[in-house]
Parts: C-alpha cells; structure tokens; sequence
C-alpha cells in the first residue's frame, strides 16, 4: 500500500498533550492518528451498509403492503391482547 503525508495545523498545547497521551499509551501520535482515521473509515462503512439494508427492509415492507399482503387491525391487536395476557399469566404465577 503506498503512503501519503497528511499535515495539518494544531495548537500547540493540544499537540503536546496529544503526545503526551500517546506515550502513555505506548503509542506515537501518528500510530494514534491511523487508528482514529481507520476506526472513522469503518464507522463510516457500517452506518452505510445498516443504511442500506434497512432501506432494503422498507422496500420489502412496502412491496408486500402494495401487493395486498396486509394484516386487518384488530387481528394484530387481539394477537398482541393474548401475548399480553399471557405474559401476565406468567408473571402472576412466578410472584
């Protein structure tokens, strides 16, 4: 992989306490700084891909409600009644 120079321009104290912290760590401030750019990289990466699957999710949600395949209110609310009751049921018998 071939390398690049990366400069930029810091206060003075910042800088010096940032190596500071590095040393501490066992670290240079270079070992620190491709840590913290790798790490930003991959954040980046994951919050795209769950992006992109979760609009996946959705369209597959709004295919299906399209083509008709929908569930009447009530039925899911008597589903959700029962599970509550039974959840009750359960509680009730472990106290």
């Amino acid at each position: 992989m071939r390398e690049a120079t990366f400069t930029f321009r810091v206060d003075e104290t910042l800088k010096a306490e940032f190596a500071s912290a590095a040393k501490a760590r066992d670290r240079s401030g270079a070992q620190l700084l491709r840590d913290f750019m790798r790490e930003v990289v991959q954040q980046q990466r994951d919050a795209a891909e769950h992006d992109a699957w979760f609009r996946r999710q959705v369209q597959i949600g709004l295919d299906s409600a399209n083509a008709g395949n929908l569930i009447p209110a009530a039925d899911v609310e008597a589903r959700f009644a029962a599970k509550r009751a039974a959840t009750r049921r359960r509680l009730e018998t472990t106290e």
